[in-house]
């Protein structure tokens, strides 16, 4: 059964979502333990409310530190990402991902928008060492 809890009347072993990674904690599988509500929101309907109504709590003796990423899954994750941010035409590298669905490419090859020349990484010429020394 989750409990409920006004703003302002938590316990303060009970914390948000955003509260636990602040804390480099997670749910650890286990689900929320109470829900916090906005007694402005949930009694004055007519008045505009500019934060959520509700939040979900959880208990922090509950959760289980952070797992942290195998090197080779940060390897995998940096591929996937390069893939994302490389244009597939002049193969320049932005350090932004680019709308590869939707357009297919960068803005200056799909319409010739030109880009911001410390937004990306030219490549290196075909046959060119890349070697530092």
């Amino acid at each position: 059964m989750v409990s409920e809890h006004d703003r302002g009347a938590c316990p303060a072993h009970l914390v948000t979502r955003r509260q636990l990674r602040a804390r480099g904690l997670s749910p650890g599988g286990h689900g929320p333990v109470a829900v916090l509500r906005c007694k402005r929101c949930a009694y004055r309907p007519d008045q505009s409310c500019t934060h959520p109504s509700r939040a979900w709590l959880y208990d922090v003796a509950l959760a289980r530190p952070k797992r942290t990423p195998t090197l080779a899954q940060e390897w995998a994750l940096d591929r996937a990402m390069a893939v994302r941010q490389t244009c597939p035409q002049c193969r320049r590298w932005y350090f932004f991902a680019l709308p590869l669905r939707t357009i297919g490419s960068c803005l200056e090859c799909h319409d010739g928008t030109p880009a911001d020349p410390g937004s990306y990484i030219t490549p290196a010429p075909a046959g060119a060492h890349r070697l530092a020394a």
